[in-house]
């Protein structure tokens, strides 16, 4: 069962994310925040598999909350649930650690997939939200200038790393690449950590960006 912090300033937008989930069968909140400070000390005491974070909250918004729960808390995955799909806010979330972006307007199984994804060590953007990225990543003249620079932060992987790498960029888990590459889900643990220090990257969403610059996703 997928241990989740829910943290949102409405009563009846946490009521409805809870419902949603449970009856997915396979999430539950153990505890729900009214704003971010709250959500960061209710994240240390109950050590969810994943906080599910409003950005707009009051006493600490929702991004700094989700840089304080990736800082003080490792074992907990961060995803942002809002209205908001401003290319700012998707910048913002992505910087602070977050590995999940999905938008409250989405669908109900958007939700338990995007939950899902984030707890197994996945990143998952919603459709709308890659969208803004895929355009973003393909604007203006620097595409060959960053394809480059890509291709050349992975050229010192091993082969296994780039391996890992693609199919983190293809979006794959860590238990799924594991069964892809006929590893122990420990040992592709071990490369993907290895993989995120070496490029200087903080999490798998960047990571993933990287991966598609280097042209390294499989097709």
């Amino acid at each position: 069962m997928i241990r989740v912090l829910l943290a949102d300033d409405e009563a009846m937008v946490r009521a409805g994310v809870r419902a949603i989930l449970a009856s997915g069968g396979e999430s539950e909140v153990v505890a729900e925040a009214g704003d971010g400070r709250e959500a960061v000390e209710l994240a240390r005491a109950h050590r969810p598999h994943v906080a599910l974070l409003d950005i707009r909250m009051p006493r600490l918004d929702g991004l700094t909350a989700a840089e304080e729960i990736v800082r003080t808390v490792p074992g907990t995955a961060v995803a942002m649930l809002t209205t908001f799909s401003e290319q700012a806010y998707v910048a913002r979330a992505l910087a602070a650690g977050a590995t999940g972006f999905l938008l409250k307007s989405g669908d109900p199984y958007e939700l338990m997939a995007g939950v899902r994804a984030v707890a197994e060590g996945a990143a998952f953007l919603s459709p709308k939200v890659a969208r803004y990225v895929i355009e973003d990543l393909g604007r203006g003249g620097g595409r060959l200038a960053r394809e480059e620079h890509a291709r050349a932060r992975v050229a010192g992987l091993s082969p296994r790393e780039r391996e890992v790498l693609g199919l983190v960029g293809a979006g794959l888990s860590n238990p799924e690449i594991a069964a892809r590459l006929h590893l122990v889900e420990g040992t592709v643990k071990a490369y993907v950590s290895a993989v995120l220090d070496r490029l200087g990257v903080r999490n798998r969403v960047q990571a993933a960006i990287v991966a598609h610059e280097a042209g390294l996703v499989p097709g």
